[in-house]
């Protein structure tokens, strides 16, 4: 089915026939309706208590309403915020307004229309300027457009001018401050760039400029340019990927006391770049299946750091020798202390006390006193927690941890 094409003229108001010329020296409030002459015979202004401004032209039963979200003189962007409408009732109950969208079946052209605010006499209490737009009813097919608006001095009879409006300086503002918040989310100062700290800023940054749009004009479209290029605020393959290599040096120098911790993160940066880049031949996802972040046993040793001769099968590892393999045993020396509770240093890594080359969690004689720890009344009360165990000369330092 081929697209409906609706041409709304890009050619602003510069002057009618001689007998409909607008006269300057009287209020007014005119336009061409579908490219007929749609002229008011009575129009009024006002401003509602969140200075909203409303200028609004009746001729007999049909009704033109043109809505701003600040008095101030500028121009607004209709058609793709919803805080800056025109609206067009026909009389037979058909409105029509530009907070509707178009059926997918319609194509038009422009797309955006415009309300300028040109001129706000205080003392008169009154508002000049022009307007386009294109209106569609509930149903998005049908439409009416008005080309070559214009308001001349058109009254203020309700509400007051506020004291603060918002105006472009303060939406220009917004919009630094936004996206200062942006650029710091992915600062080369950064281990990685958080997705989702990235997608907030991203989306509050295109919300400002949005604004900005509506507060400011965008004449020459820079700013939806920008807003066009923020797309979905989903971060680059390429933030991806450096998020993934940054996450892989991590976890290849990473330790017992975090090697956990890096294993997954570098799962999480993996799945991420998969999500964003693809994965064409499933050589991430083999990646990601051929990583061990686990702990079987729990003891706080990943399975990865108890293969110790480091000939890939953790069954052959044992060193107490009380058929379990160290993967599966919580208590790897067999000296009564289980894993979790030998010493380590404030990173979580494994401590050597006695300086024999063997760490704590694979040593039966921690302090090398050659009285194994299990002799040493290292845990009274049999829980394998050390908590409770004696130490004579009360120094502080239990017995299995003193030579």
């Amino acid at each position: 089915m081929k697209k409906k094409l609706i041409l709304l003229s890009l050619i602003f108001l510069t002057a009618f026939s001689c007998g409909d010329e607008v006269q300057f020296n009287t209020p007014a409030f005119q336009g061409d309706r579908e490219n007929e002459l749609w002229r008011a015979k009575a129009f009024s202004a006002s401003i509602d208590a969140f200075g909203f401004l409303t200028i609004t032209g009746i001729n007999n039963s049909e009704t033109v309403k043109l809505i701003v979200p600040s008095v101030i003189e500028s121009a607004f962007v209709v058609g793709d915020i919803d805080i800056v409408e025109a609206q067009y009732s026909d009389g037979f109950g058909a409105t029509y307004s530009t907070t509707n969208k178009p059926d997918e079946s319609v194509s038009i052209y422009p797309e955006l229309g415009e309300i300028i605010i040109e001129e706000i006499d205080v003392v008169n209490r009154t508002f000049t300027g022009t307007y386009r737009f294109l209106a569609f009813d509930a149903s998005g097919l049908n439409s009416v457009g008005f080309t070559n608006g214009i308001f001349y001095k058109v009254p203020l009879i309700s509400g007051e001018f506020p004291t603060n409006p918002i105006t472009c300086i303060d939406v220009e503002i917004v919009s630094d401050v936004a996206l200062l918040a942006f650029e710091n989310t992915f600062s080369s100062d950064l281990e990685f760039v958080n997705s989702a700290a990235y997608l907030a800023a991203c989306s509050a940054y295109s919300e400002a400029l949005i604004n900005q749009r509506v507060y400011c004009g965008d004449t020459d479209g820079a700013l939806q340019d920008i807003i066009d290029s923020l797309a979905d605020c989903q971060i680059s393959c390429e933030i991806a990927t450096a998020n993934v290599v940054e996450a892989n040096s991590q976890y290849t120098t990473a330790t017992i006391g975090n090697y956990n911790e890096k294993c997954a993160q570098f799962i999480l940066y993996l799945q991420e770049q998969i999500e964003i880049c693809g994965d064409a031949d499933g050589s991430i996802q083999l990646q990601i299946d051929n990583l061990d972040c686990g702990d079987a046993d729990g003891d706080g040793v990943p399975d990865a750091y108890e293969d110790f001769n480091s000939n890939g099968d953790l069954e052959d590892d044992d060193t107490d020798n009380d058929g379990i393999p160290n993967y599966l045993d919580n208590d790897d020396d067999g000296d009564g202390i289980l894993t979790q509770y030998e010493a380590k240093d404030a990173d979580g890594n494994p401590i050597d006390t006695d300086g024999d080359g063997d760490v704590d969690y694979l040593d039966n004689d921690d302090d090398g006193d050659t009285i194994l720890t299990i002799n040493e009344n290292a845990d009274p009360n049999g829980d394998g927690n050390p908590d409770d165990a004696v130490d004579t000369d009360g120094d502080g330092v239990p017995d299995y941890l003193q030579a």
